[in-house]
C-alpha cells in the first residue's frame, strides 16, 4: 500500500517525466503534496445570476446561446451570446474548432467559468472553461478551487487529482503524518489540528474567509507557519545545546590588561558599548560557551569592543581570534588590533589565503605554539591544517556572509584542550527582530544602539546620472577645500571582470575631468598588498578621491572622507547601501551621500531609495528592507544555509514568532518531537544539522 512517506512515484498516473517536473516543485514524497499550499483559490461553488456579474470578477454561470458568429476584428474570434433571466453576456474564443461553433449554435444551454471583463459588446469572458447542460444540472462545486503554484507542463487539474490521492491516503491513515505539537499546548496557543488545516487549505468550504485564505492569514494558513517557524526554532536551539554541552574555558575579567588598553585610546566608551562589554563578562565567565551576537550600526564601535573580549580570553591565558568575509577587512582588523595590542606586548598574527609559502608556515607554527596570542584572519582560519595551542574565543565578524555549518566548524578548533571556544559574533547589518528570532534562534543578541559622540549624520541626496557634470564639480569643490571622497562602482554584471574594468573607466575619466587631484583605484581582482597601499595612501591624504567597487563595503575608516558619490544605488540592497554610506560621517565635517541613479527608476528602486534619503537609522533601514526583498536577500541566505521556508512568510507572521518561542521553550529537550517536526520542515537541511 502506498504511504505518505513513498516516493511520488508512487501514485497512479506518477512515471518519471511527471516525478521531475514535481521535483522542480520540490515534491519529492507523496506528503510533500500535502503542504505544497494554493495560491490562490477559485469559487465554483454557486451560480451568478449574470445580472450581478461585476467586471474583474470569477463566477461560474449557466445561460442559453441565442447567437454565436466569427466576428473579424483585428484578430478573428468566436463570439457567443449567453442570456439568463438577469441579462446577457458574451464568451469570446480566439482559438476555436468547427467543432466548437457546431456545439455552441442557438438553444444550447452552456455553463462556464471565467473572469469577467468590459469588452466590446459590454461584459465578456474570454476563453471560459464551459460544458454544455441541460438546464436541469443544479449541481456546483463542493469547495473553493484551489490554484498551486506550477511548472511548466503540469497542469492545475494534474496536480489537483495528486494532491486527492494524498489527501485520501491522509484520511486512511492519520498515523502516517502525527500531530506532534501536545493537544494542552495546541489549546493554550489556540491552534487548529493539523489535519483539519491540510484538508481545509485544499478544499475550503464555501463559508471559509476567502480574503483571509488568499493573503495567508486564515488560522489554518497560521498554523502550518507556526509549525514551520518551530522546526526552524528548534533546530537552531538543538546546535546550540550541541555546543554548549561542551565545557569552554572561564574567562576573568582581565582588568588589567583592559585598563591598559583603555588607556592608550583617544576617547571613552559609549554607555551602548559598556553594557554590551557587562553582557559579554558575565558569558565568558561561565564554564558553558558564549554564543552572542552584537548588533551594532555603523561606526557604533564593535571593534573596541571585540577588542575587549579578546583581553579577557588573553588574560585567561588562552588564544582568540577574529575572523572576517574579505581581505580588505581583515587586513584593517589586523592593522587596528596590532596598533592597540603590540604596546601591551601581545603578538598578533595573521592569515588569510593570500598568505603563502614561508610566511604562511611561520604564521601557523606561531598559531600553533602559542606565541601568537592574537590571531587575525579571513576564512583561512577554519582550515584544516589550521591548528591553535588553546583557543578561548573565536570572533566573526559580518556573520550573515558565514553559515551555521562554519559556526559549528570552530568547535573544533577548540577541542586540542577538551574545551569549545567561546563565540562572539558581530554585524553591522542591523538585523530586524523578527529575522534575528528565527535565523539567530540559537544566539543572545546584544545591540550597541549608540553612536561615539563627534559623529555627525551623513545626509542623502538622490540624484539622476544626467546631472553627472554638476556632481562631479561637486567633488572638486570638497577636494579643493580639503575633504576626501569615494566614488563606488556598483555590480554591472554577475562578473567581477566586468566590476573592475567598469571602475578602471570611471578613473579614468574622473582623471580626464579632475587633472588636478589625486585619484586612487580598489577593486576585488587587486593583489592584497596593492590594495592596502591604495588604502592606506588614502587615509594618509595623499589621495583626494578613491574611485572603489563595493569592496569598500565594510569597515575602511577614514575620518577626513566627507562625500560619497554611489553610482546605479538601484543595484544594491538597502542595508549594503546603508553600509557603504557608513564610510562617511566618520569625523566632525558634515558628510554628504550622493545616490546616482540611471532613469527611469522601478516602482520599488523609487521606495528604496526614498527610504535611503529620509533615515540613517540602520534598524528601520533593515526592516524596510526586509519588506522590500525578503529575508533570503537581506540575510545573504544565498552564502548563509538558512533554509528557506515553504509555507511562513516571516514579514506576515511576524506577530507568531513569541508565540513560537514559548511553544519551543515549551518542547525543548523533546528528542522526539523536535526530530519529528525538523524532519518534516527541513528535509535534507535536517540532515546538516544533524550531522554538526
Amino acid at each position: 500500500m502506498t504511504t505518505l512517506s513513498a516516493p511520488v512515484t508512487a501514485l497512479k498516473g506518477v512515471g518519471e517525466a511527471l516525478a521531475l517536473k514535481l521535483a522542480r516543485l520540490g515534491i519529492e514524497q507523496v506528503s510533500d503534496l500535502l503542504f505544497h499550499l494554493p495560491l490562490r483559490y477559485q469559487d465554483r461553488t454557486r451560480l451568478t445570476p449574470i445580472g450581478e456579474l461585476r467586471a474583474g470578477s470569477e463566477a461560474v454561470i449557466e445561460g442559453e446561446v441565442t447567437a454565436c458568429d466569427v466576428v473579424k476584428g483585428r484578430r478573428r474570434s468566436l463570439l457567443v451570446r449567453l442570456r439568463d433571466k438577469s441579462g446577457i453576456l458574451s464568451l469570446r474564443f480566439f482559438h476555436f474548432s468547427p467543432a466548437q461553433q457546431q456545439q455552441l449554435r442557438p438553444g444550447a444551454v452552456v455553463r462556464a467559468f471565467g473572469e469577467a471583463r468590459a469588452g466590446a459588446t459590454g461584459l465578456e469572458i474570454y476563453h471560459p472553461e464551459y460544458r454544455l447542460s441541460g438546464g436541469s444540472d443544479t449541481s456546483v462545486d463542493e469547495y473553493f478551487t484551489p490554484i498551486y503554484p506550477t511548472t511548466e507542463g503540469l497542469h492545475q487539474t494534474r496536480l489537483r487529482a495528486l494532491t486527492q490521492q494524498a489527501l485520501r491516503l491522509l484520511e486512511s491513515d492519520p498515523d502516517a503524518l502525527p500531530e506532534v505539537i501536545p493537544e494542552a499546548l495546541r489549546q493554550r496557543f489556540q491552534l487548529l489540528g493539523l489535519h483539519a488545516s491540510l484538508q481545509l487549505l485544499h478544499q475550503p468550504p464555501p463559508e471559509a474567509d476567502m480574503e483571509q485564505l488568499s493573503h495567508g492569514h486564515h488560522p489554518a494558513t497560521r498554523r502550518l507557519a507556526v509549525e514551520e517557524l518551530l522546526a526552524h526554532q528548534l533546530s537552531l536551539r538543538e546546535v546550540r545545546l550541541r555546543i554548549q554541552a561542551d565545557g569552554a574555558p572561564e574567562l576573568p575579567s582581565g582588568r588589567n590588561l583592559q585598563a591598559r588598553f583603555l588607556a592608550q585610546l583617544p576617547f571613552a566608551l559609549t554607555g551602548a558599548q559598556g553594557r554590551v562589554l557587562d553582557e559579554i563578562a558575565l558569558d565568558l565567565a561561565r564554564p558553558a560557551p558564549m554564543l552572542r551576537l552584537v548588533q551594532g550600526d555603523v561606526g557604533s564601535g564593535k571593534t573596541v569592543v571585540a577588542a575587549m573580549a579578546a583581553l579577557s580570553a588573553l588574560a585567561g591565558n588562552c588564544q582568540a581570534a577574529i575572523m572576517a568575509p574579505t581581505e580588505i577587512l581583515a587586513e584593517q582588523h589586523y592593522r587596528s588590533f596590532k596598533a592597540w595590542f603590540e604596546p601591551l606586548g601581545i603578538e598578533v598574527a595573521w592569515l588569510s589565503g593570500k598568505l603563502k609559502g614561508k610566511a604562511r608556515l611561520d604564521a601557523k607554527a606561531a598559531i600553533a605554539d602559542g606565541r601568537a596570542r592574537m590571531v587575525v584572519g579571513t576564512h583561512a582560519l577554519f582550515q584544516d591544517d589550521v591548528h591553535f595551542q588553546c583557543l578561548g574565543l573565536a570572533i566573526i565578524d559580518e556573520q550573515h556572509r558565514f553559515g551555521v555549518h562554519q559556526r559549528l566548524a570552530l568547535r573544533e578548533k577548540g577541542e586540542a584542550g577538551g574545551l569549545t571556544p567561546h563565540q562572539l559574533i558581530m554585524t553591522a547589518t542591523p538585523i530586524p527582530r523578527t529575522l534575528a528570532m528565527s535565523a539567530y534562534a540559537d544566539l543572545d543578541v546584544s545591540v550597541i544602539d549608540e553612536l561615539p559622540p563627534g559623529r555627525t549624520p551623513v545626509k542623502t541626496v538622490v540624484v539622476s546620472d544626467e546631472r553627472r557634470p554638476e556632481v562631479v564639480e561637486r567633488i572638486r569643490r570638497a577636494c579643493s577645500e580639503g575633504r576626501q571622497a569615494y566614488w563606488v562602482c556598483t555590480l554591472i554584471e554577475e562578473s567581477e571582470a566586468l566590476q573592475c574594468q567598469a571602475a578602471e573607466v570611471t578613473r579614468d575619466e574622473l582623471t580626464d575631468a579632475l587633472p588636478e587631484l589625486a585619484i586612487g583605484l580598489v577593486h576585488g581582482r587587486m593583489k592584497s598588498g596593492e590594495k592596502a597601499e591604495v588604502m592606506a595612501a588614502f587615509k594618509e591624504g595623499e589621495l583626494d578621491l578613491l574611485v572603489a567597487t563595493t569592496v569598500i563595503e565594510v569597515g575602511v575608516d577614514v575620518p577626513n572622507a566627507s562625500l560619497m558619490i554611489i553610482e546605479n544605488p538601484e543595484r544594491l540592497g538597502l542595508s549594503q547601501l546603508h553600509q557603504l554610506r557608513g564610510r562617511v560621517g566618520r569625523g566632525s565635517t558634515e558628510s554628504f551621500c550622493v545616490l546616482l541613479y540611471h532613469p527611469p527608476l522601478s516602482n520599488t528602486s523609487r521606495q528604496r531609495l526614498a527610504v535611503m534619503r529620509e533615515t540613517t537609522d540602520g534598524f528601520r533601514i533593515a526592516e524596510k528592507d526586509l519588506e522590500i526583498r525578503g529575508p533570503g536577500e537581506v540575510l545573504g541566505t544565498r552564502q548563509t544555509g538558512l533554509a528557506q521556508m515553504k509555507i511562513a512568510d516571516l514579514e506576515r507572521d511576524a506577530d507568531l514568532l513569541d508565540q513560537v518561542t514559548a511553544l519551543a521553550q515549551a518542547l525543548q529537550g523533546n528528542k522526539d518531537i523536535t526530530t519529528v517536526l525538523v524532519r518534516r520542515w527541513l528535509g535534507e537541511a535536517a540532515g546538516r544539522y544533524g550531522q554538526v
